[in-house]
């Protein structure tokens, strides 16, 4: 049985679907104002691997993750670039999915926009304010009063009394609290705005993810995810929002994953200690190293990033690959190591195990590969067909090794003269020379592109492969 670790509870519990064979899960997604970075792509990538795992296990899984496109931060760069909102949050929404694509993250099944849900949202609040959970206030905004909410504080651990305490003191004279929030806000000068019954305004931040979340998944759903950051107040606020709204319990299981630190300082925007996924993907051999580094720490753990740690990456995936090259096709069969494999991933998706499960058959891949015999090779080649499957559970050995393993990593490596082109031409001249018997020239070719960092592994029959230093 698959155990989670639920937020709320701070305990891992047994996922029990709602629903027999059938989860729903909803991730909180980009604000799309600027382009993802580090901590965005572990937080896409983490519950990119628990959708995978889910439908592996073969739950029939419905994958929520929203796009927030209406936002003071999405307007404040569209003023500042002198273009519509509409202009910019679709620039870094095409951007997203790019990065998306290279870090091999599978679409969830719905990709809600705020703004394609405006009626929903308002619909929403209608019923807070019948449920006297919501009050408009003197300026027109309609606020969530936090104080109607029995239980406020239950998923951060959080008090009113404390909360209050450490409020500022020039709190905004419309709200009757000062930990009161915006449900809806009033139209200024300039900015997108709907029609609403309270005049035109456009929806808070947080109202958009219980509205959402409500109409594609209902009121009462399996598992809510997202960054740790977002624990308080958007979730808290969330959690007082659909329940305040709907009277259901809304999400059975709550998980968040933990930080990117650089430098034992959490990475973020506001902090200015951050790198964006298009300017470390260049470095990278190949974007599975990068995903590789991601999961080999626990989700809900913080990650250090480095560019050490992402060498070790780009060596331990080398190592996976170098053992898949020149295997023979083979079928699937499971072995002790697809149970261990199960074993790990159903305690709260431990990937650094799952992970150690590969490098432990590669290790067996390798041992049989040096005998030599015909046994030992088909062995390897069905451990290297069960590596595969269980691989692309967690996205990595997806490329054909050979592929890979040519790339060159640009972490820390000198530029290379010579193009995949002319090292072919020089390996054909070399295979040319070698057949004439031209020793002197052979090991000339062979010593000009080991300075250029190229590696050569001849074969029987005359072939050589190559890879990159």
């Amino acid at each position: 049985m698959i155990r989670i670790h639920n937020s709320m509870t701070g305990e891992k519990e047994p996922l029990k679907p709602i629903n027999p064979g059938k989860l729903r899960m909803y991730v909180c997604g980009m604000t799309v104002y600027d382009y993802i970075h580090i901590g965005h792509a572990r937080m896409l990538t983490v519950f990119d691997v628990v959708s995978r795992y889910l439908r592996y296990r073969g739950f029939d899984l419905t994958y929520v993750r929203n796009i927030t496109d209406i936002d003071d931060k999405i307007i404040r760069r569209g003023l500042e670039n002198h273009e519509p909102m509409e202009a910019v949050s679709g620039r870094f929404i095409q951007a997203m999915d790019e990065d998306a694509e290279r870090l091999g993250l599978a679409r969830p099944d719905h990709e809600p926009r705020v703004t394609q849900y405006i009626p929903e949202i308002i619909k929403m609040i209608e019923q807070l304010l019948a449920n006297g959970y919501a009050y408009v206030a003197d300026d027109g905004d309609v606020l969530y009063a936090v104080a109607k909410f029995e239980g406020y504080g239950k998923l951060s651990g959080k008090r009113l009394s404390d909360l209050r305490a450490g409020a500022r003191v020039e709190v905004d004279e419309a709200k009757r609290d000062p930990l009161d929030f915006v449900l809806w806000k009033q139209a200024k000068p300039g900015e997108p705005s709907w029609d609403s019954p309270w005049g035109k305004g456009r929806p808070g931040w947080h109202i958009e993810c219980s509205a959402m979340s409500t109409e594609l998944l209902g009121t009462h759903f399996d598992i809510h995810g997202g960054g740790m950051d977002l624990k308080f107040p958007h979730h808290e606020n969330e959690i007082a929002q659909s329940c305040g709204a709907n009277g259901d319990r809304f999400a059975n299981i709550w998980m968040h994953n933990g930080f990117v630190n650089i430098d034992n300082e959490k990475m973020s925007k506001s902090l200015g200690n951050f790198f964006t996924v298009r300017e470390v993907l260049p470095k990278l051999r190949h974007p599975e190293v990068l995903r590789y580094f991601v999961i080999s720490s626990h989700y809900r753990g913080p990650i250090n990033y480095s560019l050490d740690q992402l060498e070790q990456a780009d060596s331990a995936l080398s190592r996976i690959y170098t053992a898949l090259r020149d295997l023979p096709e083979a079928e699937l069969v499971e072995s002790e190591h697809s149970a261990r494999f199960r074993e790990v991933m159903d305690d709260d998706f431990n990937t650094p195990e799952a992970i150690a499960v590969l490098q432990n058959m590669t290790r067996e891949i390798n041992t049989a590969k040096a005998t030599g015999q015909p046994k030992k090779l088909a062995q390897a080649a069905a451990l290297g067909r069960e590596l595969r499957s269980l691989g692309s559970v967690l996205g990595l050995a997806q490329l054909a090794p050979e592929q890979f393993l040519k790339l060159r990593s640009r972490i820390s490596a000198p530029e290379v003269g010579l193009s995949d082109v002319e090292i072919e031409q020089h390996i054909a001249d070399r295979i040319a020379a070698r057949k004439a018997k031209n020793w002197a020239e052979s090991d000339r070719i062979r010593d000009e592109l080991v300075k250029a960092g190229v590696i050569l592994e001849d074969k029987p029959g005359g072939t050589t492969t190559w890879r990159r230093a």
